[in-house]
């Protein structure tokens, strides 16, 4: 694809005409709420986040069952080529995904938290076109410009129907302009459909890698010997020296809390290898990232977590994932705060196989975690990588002459 000559090629010298979204399309904001409430109709409901993690909707997708009356059901019904967006967030970023509708969705209606958009005029443009030309750089602009918020940031319904303009390209020629929408949503449905692959194939790796995690991380009885993790490591803690946030001086050293990198100061405290385990914090309960890491090199580690020194590489990391295996509930006090101490962490009893048998372990599951898990290399940077080209080339495309600077 030739990335300066493209647009122009499928333009051929043809206008391009902007108008709003309320030009194009009926915006509606009425959606349902979550209760349950007797004597009203038991329907599916279509969120904000099933709006967020797809592009396209279909009737397997919305899950949650809410009630509604028969007269808001049929007010909030949908069809095939009805778009919905999210139309706030507490991220500026996450304002204005969109995903369509293929298909009529009976006995489903959608959320208050997201915004209906029903074509007028579907001979000029297409709902899979409106929803890529929302996504690129140039509407995301005018997005930006508008969101207000403190905590949340979001555009009214009547900003969103007389502000945020689309183009429409040759809008003399309606099959001309149907064609060079069509020859757009195909190429970047093309990227879009390899980056799912990709993610499909990423959430596969994944379940296999906790298959032989727990396989190669279960020992029967006698098989091993156990020892409380106080024996197998060195603790650190004493050395850790948290810095509060204003008094810390900027650099080039990774400073380490609970759960990774939160700033980057201009000295160190530890240099080498090491693990990191969390001390506290609700990601102890929730496990939404690991609650033990290895860091290396010269760093700085404040209070938030332990910091434990092995003699191999090899223990290290057979502790580190034998730790993200197992439930800690039982090492862990406190829950409006949860906290793992430092004797509960000692005590916690750590399978201790021969070192070859480590190694061996530990090796097997390296290659699965830079598979699933490495921003380097595998699957996750493929995915990244992927992302960045099909934004590189939706953004190519959609860009049209521009519309009229958006005032606030």
């Amino acid at each position: 694809m030739n990335n300066l000559n493209y647009l122009e090629k499928l333009l051929d010298g043809a206008k391009v005409e902007w108008l709003t979204l309320g030009q194009v399309a009926e915006v509606s904001a009425a959606g349902v709420d979550k209760k349950i409430n007797d004597n009203e109709i038991p329907v599916k409901l279509l969120n904000f986040m099933d709006v967020y993690r797809n592009r396209y909707i279909d009737k397997s997708i919305p899950q949650m069952e809410v009630t509604a009356k028969e007269s808001k059901i049929e007010f909030c019904n949908i069809l095939a080529g009805d778009i919905f967006i999210t139309p706030s967030s507490e991220v500026k970023d996450d304002i204005g995904n969109s995903a369509v509708a293929i298909e009529d969705l009976k006995g489903v209606v959608y959320s208050y938290h997201v915004m209906r958009l029903r074509l007028k005029k579907p001979s000029i443009i297409t709902s899979m076109f409106i929803s890529y030309a929302l996504s690129s750089n140039i509407v995301q602009s005018q997005i930006n410009i508008l969101a207000k918020g403190l905590t949340r940031f979001g555009l009214t319904k009547t900003q969103w129907e007389d502000k945020i303009q689309i183009p429409i390209p040759c809008p003399d020629d309606p099959k001309k302009s149907l064609a060079i929408q069509a020859e757009i949503v195909r190429i970047l449905d093309a990227f879009t459909a390899l980056t799912a692959e990709l993610a499909a194939e990423l959430v596969a790796r994944k379940k296999q890698y906790s298959y032989y995690r727990d396989q190669l991380l279960t020992f029967s009885d006698g098989e091993v010997e156990w020892k409380p993790l106080g024996r197998l490591a060195k603790n650190l803690d004493s050395k850790r020296k948290p810095i509060t946030s204003g008094l810390r001086e900027s650099g080039k050293m990774p400073y380490y809390g609970a759960s990774g990198i939160v700033d980057y100061v201009k000295d160190y405290i530890f240099d080498g290898d090491y693990l990191l385990i969390s001390e506290d914090g609700a990601n102890l309960l929730a496990r939404n990232t690991p609650i033990a890491f290895s860091i290396s090199g010269k760093t700085w580690v404040n209070n938030h977590a332990h910091v434990l020194q092995f003699e191999t590489y090899a223990e290290r990391k057979f502790v580190e994932y034998y730790l993200n295996s197992i439930d800690l509930t039982p090492y862990i006090s406190g829950a409006a705060q949860p906290k793992l101490n430092k004797n509960n962490l000692q005590n916690i009893l750590i399978p201790d196989p021969s070192l070859a048998e480590k190694e061996r372990i530990v090796a097997i599951l390296d290659k699965f975690d830079a598979i699933t898990n490495s921003l380097q290399e595998g699957l996750p940077r493929e995915i990244e990588l992927r992302q960045k080209q099909y934004e590189y080339y939706r953004d190519l495309l959609l860009n049209f002459p521009k519309a009229e600077e958006v005032a606030a």
